[in-house]
């Protein structure tokens, strides 16, 4: 059906919209034309997803100039169900604008969305695809895909230790255009194996030029990953949050770290491995580790020389690293400091972090602190200063990068350390996190944990509320809302809690376990019929 509302009119799949649906896309069209945030509740099974979908690409027919759509889900199943329904939303729209003789150009009719997953899920490869976790795929991929390790490739011209696929992306499609169309996971999947190119990366390609783009909140969320992903989308761009009641559990996540001791232990291993690479290094190619000491005391950062790369050779792979665990107007833009530009010495400086926080895992007792306290002792422990805790994550992206490390699965634990160390160095003067450890699990047994918990969820969300105009947080059960709002620290423009209407024909099922009397409704009451009977007509009248 077609309908109103103001000067923008509505193409929607379907015969009948319910009240409840209506008013959504008023609330939708006050925030994008006040560009501004907004926060709206319906009840599930409403048709959330069809409401925004339809209201926003009829949206952009009237307003050519509004930004793509950016549809962030929980789940690959979700992401799947939201691809669906556009394509039954836009087609219904183009069927329409046919029918009206609306000028193509102006329609867009020739949409282009993309849904964007993990690299085990849109890989071809025969290997990574079964790999048993994303690090592992990552890592995997990283030693088909990286500039050096395709070198090495093309200098054994056997063909071997490369991928068909990535190379056949970098070869034709990293600067095509898709062809209109709906990805999701299947199709992305069927295309790059007609086209012979990585599903992964041409959808990672198609974020600068889509229409909509589906993917999971992490990719906007997470600094690691929002800075690797979604540095390069307008503030134009529409911002959809669905089934945002656990957004703040998200926000909080993305910047904690937890570490157990196990993962201390494999930290050894790791600082070993990387001990015995600078080894090799300064025996066969001491001007590499050189070049980058050099390069450190100039003050150009891992990004930079990546980007630089990228330009000079067309490669990819370097910054293929996630980033740094930080908020974006948080990253260090200094020099690096004198004691860890060294290669060996910034080994040893994180083999000290390792034992010191080994050194209180032993601790028997739980415990909650403030992290001023414990970087305090920390900086005193190991006679060092906040700063070079600061910069921990991007050197040692830096070192592995210049001693071309493979498998960076293997080296997670490290990561983790490294991250758990930048935080604090970070926002160990903040009250908006906390130090805490248990030294057993909920059922008693030994199983030593320290955190660095984010205690404010807005820390998370708050980039995201300043890049772009206009983000809509939706769910079935976001309220209250005034709770949300303050939890998530904005003020939205739109603030609406919606109730389903009941004017169509509704089953309300209903489970009755007791009586008014309070008698459970067993086997052996319902042998009873004359006292179950008096039960439920008590409760009936």
């Amino acid at each position: 059906m077609k309908f109103n509302i103001g000067d923008t009119t509505i193409y929607f799949p379907y015969p009948y919209v319910y009240p409840e649906q209506y008013e959504y896309m008023k609330e939708l069209k006050h925030a994008l034309e006040s560009h501004g945030h907004g926060i709206i509740e319906m009840p599930t099974g409403t048709g959330k997803t069809v409401t925004i979908l339809s209201f926003i690409m009829s949206y952009q027919i009237s307003q050519p100039d509004v930004g793509k759509l950016i549809y962030c889900t929980r789940t690959v199943g979700e992401m799947t169900k939201v691809m669906a329904e556009l394509e039954r939303v836009v087609a219904y729209r183009n069927k329409c604008l046919e029918e009206d003789n609306v000028d193509i150009s102006k329609a867009k009719q020739g949409v282009i969305a993309v849904g964007l997953t993990t690299r085990r899920n849109l890989c071809l490869h025969p290997d990574v695809s079964m790999a048993d976790s994303r690090e592992e795929a990552d890592s995997m991929c990283r030693s088909l895909t990286a500039s050096w390790a395709r070198s090495a490739a093309i200098e054994r011209s056997d063909g071997s230790g490369v991928c068909e696929y990535y190379e056949g992306y970098r070869n034709e499609g990293s600067d095509a255009v898709l062809p209109p169309g709906f990805y999701d996971i299947d199709r992305l999947m069927e295309f790059g194996k007609q086209r012979k190119w990585c599903p992964y990366y041409t959808a990672r390609h198609a974020l600068n030029f889509a229409n909509v783009v589906v993917y999971n909140y992490q990719y906007l969320l997470d600094p690691k990953i929002a800075g690797l992903i979604s540095n390069q989308l307008a503030r134009e761009s529409i911002v959809v949050f669905d089934e945002a009641h656990n957004i703040d559990n998200v926000c909080i996540d993305a910047l904690s770290v937890n570490l157990r001791k196990d993962t201390l232990g494999k930290c050894n291993g790791n600082l070993t491995t990387l001990s015995n690479k600078i080894s090799d290094y300064k025996a066969r190619d001491a001007a590499r580790l050189r070049e980058e000491y050099e390069r450190l005391v100039r003050g150009i950062s891992t990004t930079l020389v990546e980007q630089r790369t990228e330009q000079a050779m067309g490669e990819s792979g370097v910054s293929e690293l996630l980033g740094a665990p930080v908020l974006p107007q948080d990253i260090v833009e200094e020099t690096v400091p004198g004691n860890i530009r060294r290669a060996e010495h910034f080994v040893s400086f994180l083999r000290r972090i390792v034992e010191y926080l080994r050194e209180k895992m032993t601790i028997q007792h739980v415990f909650q602190e403030n992290p001023k306290l414990f970087l305090n002792q920390m900086q005193n422990t190991l006679m060092t200063d906040a700063k070079s805790l600061r910069f921990c994550s991007e050197r040692l992206k830096s070192l592995v990068t210049t001693l071309e490390v493979e498998n960076l699965a293997e080296m997670t634990p490290l990561q983790l350390v490294s991250d758990f160390a930048t935080l604090l160095g970070t926002y160990g003067r903040s009250d908006n996190f906390a130090i805490i450890f248990e030294p057993t699990d909920h059922s008693g047994i030994p199983d030593p944990l320290l955190q660095l918990a984010c205690l404010d969820a807005s820390l998370g969300i708050k980039p995201v509320f300043a890049r772009f105009q206009t983000v809509i947080l939706t769910s079935g059960t976001i309220s209250p809302l005034n709770l949300y709002s303050k939890i998530l620290g904005f003020s939205p423009i739109v603030a609406r809690s919606l109730s389903m209407s009941m004017e169509r024909k509704c089953i309300c099922p209903m489970i009755v376990s007791r009586g008014p009397d309070q008698v459970g409704f067993s086997r052996a009451q319902r042998r009873l019929m004359r006292r179950l009977c008096r039960s439920i007509s008590g409760l009936l009248l």
